[in-house]
């Protein structure tokens, strides 16, 4: 499969230059921003399948989210865990619950090194195995070390998931829908924590519930596995391999062909090969046709891609989530909540809120844009936090205030922060860099996750709650800045138009 004359003619016209410094010459952005595609032609039902699959893979991190919270009662009770070892320390406790952090740790270590080797479709194979063989191991241990055996090996399935789910659909969704998949893997995420503590509250009062628990959700890990190995390749990824020379370059530009048409459905068949050959041009005239090397990650186009995806995943770490979210049960219940509302409950109340306000995003972030909604969102969550703040300080007879800034910072983050960080760390990056990138970006996600985790108690213990909030608070001021002066809109361009025009 090769370029047709008339596209060489154009791809000709925009590289005049030295050819041979192997930079990119300013001449050539115009071939694409003078450029605007007509909208994509797609089937809905040939776009659902290349969505669903890697989408349960987001299912099986927030379920493993709401489960856990529910399996440490289990396994703490003398009556209820079936175990000889249930009498567990504080650390033991803290190993258990952020086992499968530390397991996503190693995972984005090794997604970094093996993703644009095998691709997206298998590094999603594997994270599916190693969910299964984690739930299994998790399920069945006869004692603690296997226990954080398995949730290691399912913390790499989700460490793998979370860097190659948003990464395929990004790559094989139309333009004009993409936001929407990628935001619904995040809709997928909330659905699956709501899912674990809604399972998770049914078995926690049976003998070795917590087996149970994790139980119940091993057929998800074999649906996705099969499913992801129905699906194709990423075509991007095929033709990104074809024009580095890795592999026989016309059997992988015949592979993309075949994988756009069935990613397309029927309506795509006839212009499947004159899309793939427009693609080809758009990555050649970006220089995507010469391999990367590490080094470039930190400079040029990359190394802004780097700031743009680092620095959202960072600041949507840092800005309070788990720490509003642990005070949580006491604001509800200081606000007249029965006393017997157990945790539980009110994280499945609250993980409706998330899902409902998550869908608001999924249907408007393709319509609206990215900027708005983070502008809007982080607004939102900047009064929140300063109305916490005050709650604490000031008005702490007043528990309407803490319920309100409650309620509003969980739906703004879910219509920013939430669905958003993930989006552009999906679409910003060039494509020979992708798969390193998006790494480092999950990597800086999960370290600093669990970084704020770590720190949060002792934070509150020597500044008090109220103080805290009040620095959340401006940490989302400093995230407005970043967003207005460093963030792009993506919205209705194409991957190769994003290289382009954003960086």
């Amino acid at each position: 499969m090769v370029f047709d004359s008339e596209k060489q003619s154009i791809v000709s016209l925009g590289q005049v230059g030295d050819s041979s410094s192997g930079g990119i010459s300013s001449v050539k952005e115009p071939l694409i921003k003078e450029k605007h595609h007509s909208p994509e032609d797609y089937s809905v039902l040939a776009a659902i399948p290349s969505f669903l699959f890697p989408a349960l893979g987001a299912l099986l991190f927030g379920y493993e989210i709401g489960a856990t919270s529910c399996a440490i009662i289990s396994i703490k009770s003398p009556t209820l865990s079936g175990i000889s070892w249930y009498n567990l320390s504080p650390v033991d406790v803290g190993i258990i619950t952020s086992g499968s952090l530390y397991g996503a740790l190693i995972g984005s270590i090794v997604a970094f090194s093996v993703a644009d080797t095998i691709g997206r479709r298998k590094e999603l194979i594997l994270a599916a195995f190693l969910y299964l063989v984690g739930a299994i191991v998790t399920t069945l241990a006869p004692v603690f070390s296997v226990l954080i055996i398995g949730r290691l090996m399912y913390g790499v399935g989700i460490g793998l998931t979370m860097h190659a789910a948003p990464m395929y659909i990004a790559e094989t969704a139309p333009s004009q829908i993409r936001g929407r998949m990628i935001s619904l893997k995040e809709f997928s995420t909330v659905l699956g924590m709501v899912g674990g503590y809604g399972i998770g509250s049914l078995w926690v009062t049976a003998i070795s519930g917590w087996r149970y628990m994790y139980a119940t959700i091993i057929p998800v890990p074999v649906i996705m596995g099969i499913g992801m190995c129905w699906l194709p390749a990423s075509p991007r990824w095929l033709l990104l391999r074809s024009l580095q020379g890795k592999g026989n370059v016309e059997n992988l530009q015949q592979a993309a062909v075949r994988s756009l048409r069935r990613l397309r459905g029927s309506v795509e068949v006839d212009s499947a090969v004159e899309q793939v050959d427009e693609i080809l041009a758009e990555l050649s005239s970006v220089g995507e046709d010469k391999e990367a090397t590490l080094g470039e990650i930190f400079q040029g186009k990359c190394l802004k891609a780097l700031t743009i995806a680092g620095g959202l995943v960072l600041l949507q770490q840092i800005t309070g989530q788990p720490s509003v979210l642990y005070y949580a049960p006491s604001i509800l219940q200081t606000a007249g909540f029965s006393a017997a509302t157990d945790a539980t409950r009110i994280s499945i109340l609250l993980g409706l809120l998330k899902l409902v306000m998550t869908g608001v995003a999924v249907i408007v972030i393709d319509k609206l844009g990215r900027r708005p909604l983070l502008f809007g969102g982080v607004s939102g969550m900047v009064i929140s936090l300063f109305l916490l703040g005050s709650y604490y300080i000031f008005y702490n007879t007043v528990p309407a205030v803490a319920v309100v800034a409650l309620l509003l910072y969980v739906g703004c983050y879910q219509l920013s922060f939430g669905p958003i960080g993930w989006l552009m760390i999906s679409e910003i990056f060039p494509l020979k860099l992708r798969g390193r990138g998006i790494s480092i970006a999950v990597l800086v996600n999960f370290g600093t996750n669990a970084l704020v985790t770590f720190a949060f108690s002792p934070l509150k213990e020597l500044f008090g709650a109220g103080v805290l909030f009040f620095g959340f608070g401006v940490i989302c001021v400093v995230s407005l800045i970043f967003i207005y002066f460093i963030v792009p809109e993506t919205k209705g361009l194409t991957l190769e138009e994003i290289e382009a025009k954003c960086l």
